[in-house]
């Protein structure tokens, strides 16, 4: 089973490219972020059309995730991260797929820090450290991944020092990514590849993706059921390199059979 996470960075504005790459790579489950949407212009007949059966939290202008499915529909669990009845952002969704349960997530940013923006993205990201306290001890498997927008290590950046004032490289991102760590889930991209240099977005200036010049943002940690399938990792790169794309590229996982 080949699970895949991309921040499309506007669902509907590169529909086409989506769609080529549904159908050049079959991914059997797809986590969408940054969407753009509303609830109502999600593309669902496009991608039912392409084969892939959907759930997503849309928000207009901004924001939004989706969960789409290869040959079925997902069973939502959840929309919106518990324990922000106030939070109106539309930044997590879950379901459950095939006998693994999948959670979608869209970190905020946090952006100029210090100030309210990262204030909000430390406690959204408490939000998600309790919620995945609860999924991490389940029987089952349960994949956890999406735009994290933190850079864990020095390692995760081409150039950690451009990136020293950026809330996605502070201390306290960092320790709450960690914080997860411990927990017991596994960074799948870090544990395959322990010393590679891994990107998943690269910047629209200064040819950051013709030079490499990335960073590595987009994740998948695995509980132990899912861990214990993990199989192979990878990124889309050619995606990332087309005309009209994401900043981000399409990174994925695959889990061997039960």
């Amino acid at each position: 089973m080949r699970i895949a996470t991309w921040n499309v960075n506007g669902i509907n504005g590169r529909l086409p490219l989506l769609l080529e790459w549904l159908e050049a790579a079959r991914p059997d489950i797809v986590c969408l972020q940054e969407l753009k949407a509303p609830q109502e212009k999600f593309p669902d007949k496009a991608l039912v059309e392409a084969g892939y059966g959907a759930i997503w939290h849309g928000q207009q202008r901004w924001n939004g995730v989706a969960i789409l499915a290869r040959g079925c529909d997902p069973i939502e669990t959840h929309k919106g991260l518990p324990g922000g009845p106030a939070d109106s952002q539309s930044r997590y969704i879950e379901a459950a797929i095939n006998g693994i349960l999948v959670g979608c997530l869209y970190a905020p940013n946090g952006n100029p820090q210090p100030g309210p923006k990262f204030d909000y993205k430390l406690a959204w990201n408490e939000r998600l450290i309790a919620h995945a306290g609860m999924l991490h001890v389940l029987d089952e498997p349960v994949v956890l991944c999406g735009d994290y927008n933190i850079i864990p290590a020095d390692e995760d950046a081409y150039k950690p020092e451009n990136w020293a004032d950026d809330a996605l490289m502070q201390p306290e991102s960092r320790a709450q990514y960690k914080k997860l760590l411990a927990q017991g889930w596994q960074d799948a991209i870090r544990h395959l590849f322990p010393d590679a240099r891994v990107y998943t977005f690269w910047d629209y200036w200064r040819n950051a993706f013709a030079r490499n010049a990335g960073i590595r943002i987009d994740h998948f940690l695995l509980n132990p059921a899912a861990a214990a399938r993990l199989k192979d990792a990878g990124v889309d790169h050619d995606v990332r390199a087309r005309e009209g794309t994401s900043d981000h590229a399409p990174t994925w996982i695959a889990l061997r059979d039960k």
